[in-house]
């Protein structure tokens, strides 16, 4: 610790320390782009005084300091921005203990899957004060889900290859979603059956030779950003799989957009959007 960081560390210590000090988060630091959505979508925007490095939506958030992410935080800029509450990831623990000698209060988070979002809404909001708007939007992305299932209940589910990320031009380094996970249950929630169900964990590495013996009758690809998308929509690649009923069919699609990387509020419209796509007969 820089000796700089030391003397903020003691200073925000003395100052947690004194009585009469508001319980009610009102500077509030978020370095993960979900929580920071649920922030958002629940009213206390104006409370969320920096961000993370991968923050971009909602758009306020391009005016926002950056303090690091995941594996790169920056724990002197935090302390210097005095928040009263900073939201983290569950795995932080170095950064939690730099902020508990600090006195400044962390909030937890820990990613796991789609049922969870909603509980990671409302938890949220009861920390900072903010509990029937965060039920609100709770409850209103339990309603968006409850009404894709509803709409394609009794359709016929198509085998499906998740693909989040790949080598443009090539079927190199596939990542696809395997049978746990929030990009598995939206899947799920829209109708389809993973190819992956049975290995237990969030990705799986994905070969040639898997794809043909799992033999998809869909294929969708999951791309972040245009500039993403155009480096590796060229779905002429997949005719070396011309025996894979996806391939054979041309059910192979490509998909674009950040909520179905970011397990925030924005997951309904992630799912709606993967059920048009297996099933636009019921849209």
């Amino acid at each position: 610790m820089t000796r700089r960081l030391a003397v903020l560390v003691a200073l925000l210590a003395s100052l947690a320390a004194q009585p009469g000090l508001s319980a009610q988060a009102q500077r509030i630091i978020s370095i993960i782009p979900a929580t920071t959505e649920m922030l958002f979508a629940m009213g206390a925007g104006d409370r969320v005084v920096a961000v993370g490095t991968y923050d971009r939506f909602p758009p306020e958030v391009a005016q926002l300091p950056r303090v690091g992410a995941l594996l790169d935080p920056d724990v002197e800029r935090i302390i210097t921005l005095r928040p009263d509450l900073v939201v983290l990831y569950g795995t932080q623990a170095d950064l939690r203990t730099q902020l508990d000698r600090a006195g400044i209060p962390s909030y937890p988070y820990v990613h796991r899957g789609l049922s969870d979002i909603a509980e990671t809404i409302r938890a949220l909001g009861g920390r900072v004060g903010m509990q029937r708007q965060a039920d609100g939007v709770a409850d209103h992305l339990q309603l968006e889900l409850a009404h894709i299932r509803a709409r394609v209940a009794g359709k016929p589910r198509p085998r499906t290859l998740l693909i989040f990320g790949r080598d443009p031009g090539t079927l190199r380094n596939i990542n696809s979603s395997g049978g746990v996970g929030f990009l598995h249950d939206m899947l799920v929630a829209a109708g389809g059956d993973d190819v992956f169900a049975d290995v237990r964990q969030q990705a799986v590495t994905t070969s040639t030779e898997m794809i043909l013996a799992r033999s998809p009758d869909v294929i969708i690809e999951l791309r972040y950003t245009r500039a993403e998308r155009a480096a590796a929509s060229d779905s002429r690649v997949w005719n070396a799989l011309s025996s894979v009923p996806a391939v054979r069919d041309r059910r192979i699609y490509v998909l674009e957009g950040e909520e179905f990387v970011i397990p925030g509020p924005r997951v309904g419209m992630a799912a709606e959007r993967l059920a048009r796509a297996l099933h636009p007969e019921v849209w």
